[in-house]
């Protein structure tokens, strides 16, 4: 392919040329979910905005070792180093056992993921699997110097790590004037610095995930399990490392610290970041607060829903923009992208119909390379609809009988059509995606218009307007065309 893929590295602040280290294997690594509570919108952007970069590298010939990590320990509240871990409290809360939450969860993120048609990763670790490792990885930071043991807890020290190397390279943040805070105002007394982080943080006696270490019966700290699952599983530097904007400090900044200490160099070469789901300006998010889960978007139980939508409707809507862009959710927004998306879906069902004439006469000319280019360009879904929908355009005028598609067009077309409306942005069609129940239930749509074709043939104007209004009354718009009929729901 002639195209050259760039994407957005945050780590350089610029588009840059996609040169995997050993083509044509990708090592990706995106965090997944921390386990405590069901999936909501803000889960669903990145889980869609990086199965959109597993499916195009794939597309693109790449051998994509994907690894998405389940956070199912170590993560306390608010992201910080105090406080309750997130699962522990859940757990404690419901008088169950924390495993018996992160099972549960895992369950039902898997479920959601499933029904966005999200492909699952090629290895999807527990932080709760992989404590060996990561004691091994902060044995070696202390090795190197850069942490210190306090009170039975291991915490990086991020002033003698930025006198050799740079902290808050990727996040842009002053780290000197973190450095003159201290933690003793809140009585965190352990740290030497309020910027230093955790690598292992000694259990209190009620904390019930807890492991041995060299240094106390105790848990890692958050930011240790993706540098060591991603090392692990792709090696000591790797192509791709993705998650949520709102990662990017500390958690992201944490990582790259602490696997410069551990191993002497950075392991990731992009850093890819999606931007936020918000609700009047404001990040969704659990903590927040003011999150809708996947469940009610696909049941329309929630008061700032006006009704359910279906999971290809979510999809689409967070596709339609660009994956560094915030997206403003609100419930006319997703009726709009609603709209949208059965224009789509209506005329790619068209195009499956269409009779082959002699000549073009519609443009349909560079589509593909259209729609290749828009990828290219840092993943532009949102100019790759737009070259959909003007396809759709060309389809709707063979339809309507005011343009003639030779065969050779027509078989390009559908493959292009196929190619990137099923397959790169992953979006379920009414002709791709049916169960036997479904395709029954469309049959005898069929059957009942053909019976009112006969009646209207046979002047039998009562029994073919009982049938039309009868079927408008439950929801169906029929539309007559030169072929026959046509509906929808």
């Amino acid at each position: 392919m002639d195209n050259k893929l760039f994407i957005y590295n945050t780590l350089s602040r610029k588009k840059e040329i996609f040169e995997p280290l050993h083509a044509p294997h990708v090592g990706m690594y995106v965090c997944g979910p921390t386990v405590y509570g069901d999936a909501h919108l803000g889960h669903a952007r990145p889980a869609i905005t990086f199965d959109l970069v597993f499916r195009y590298l794939t597309h693109l010939g790449y051998k994509v070792r994907y690894v998405r990590n389940i956070t199912d320990v170590g993560h306390l509240e608010n992201d910080a180093d105090a406080g309750e871990d997130k699962i522990a409290k859940k757990a404690r809360l419901e008088q169950l056992e924390p495993m018996e939450i992160v099972q549960y969860y895992t369950n039902r993120y898997h479920k959601a993921m499933e029904a966005l048609n999200v492909l699952p990763p090629s290895i999807e670790p527990h932080a709760s699997g992989h404590i060996i490792e990561q004691i091994e990885f902060v044995k070696h930071i202390l090795n190197a110097g850069f942490a210190y043991e306090s009170h039975g807890s291991v915490y990086f020290n991020v002033e003698k790590y930025n006198k050799s190397h740079h902290y808050g390279k990727l996040s842009g943040r002053n780290i000197d004037e973190l450095l003159e805070t201290t933690r003793d105002l809140d009585g965190q007394h352990e740290k030497r610095k309020s910027v230093d982080f955790a690598l292992w943080k000694k259990a209190m006696p009620e904390h019930i995930m807890r492991w041995p270490s060299p240094w106390s019966d105790g848990f890692p700290g958050w930011h240790l399990e993706c540098s060591v699952m991603g090392t692990k599983y792709l090696g000591e530097k790797f192509d791709i490392h993705g998650g949520g904007m709102d990662l990017v400090f500390p958690h992201h900044e944490c990582e790259i610290a602490q696997s410069t200490a551990a191993l002497g160099h950075e392991s990731v070469r992009y850093w890819m970041h999606n931007n936020m789901i918000t609700i009047n300006g404001q990040k969704m998010g659990k903590s927040l607060g003011n999150f809708i889960t996947l469940e009610e978007f696909f049941t329309g139980n929630h008061k700032l829903l006006t009704q359910p939508f279906s999971p290809m409707t979510i999809r689409f809507f967070i596709l339609q923009a660009h994956y560094r862009g915030t997206v403003d959710f609100s419930s006319e927004a997703l009726v709009a992208s609603e709209k949208g998306l059965s224009r789509l879906v209506e005329g790619y069902e068209r195009l499956q119909k269409l009779q082959a004439g002699a000549e073009t006469t519609v443009d349909v000319a560079g589509l593909c390379d259209k729609c290749e280019a828009a990828m290219c360009d840092d993943l532009n879904t949102p100019v790759v609809i737009a070259q959909l929908f003007e396809a759709i355009k060309a389809i709707n005028t063979v339809h309507d009988g005011k343009g003639t598609i030779s065969q050779a067009d027509l078989d390009e077309l559908k493959s292009v059509m196929k190619l990137f409306i099923e397959d790169i942005l992953g979006l379920k069609t009414q002709l791709s995606d049916v169960d036997s129940s479904t395709e029954a239930y469309k049959k005898a749509i069929d059957l009942l218009l053909s019976i009112r074709l006969e009646a209207k043939a046979n002047k039998d104007w009562a029994t073919a307007d009982k049938i039309r209004n009868q079927l408008a009354a439950f929801g169906f718009d029929v539309k007559d065309t030169k072929d026959g009929f046509e509906w929808k729901l």
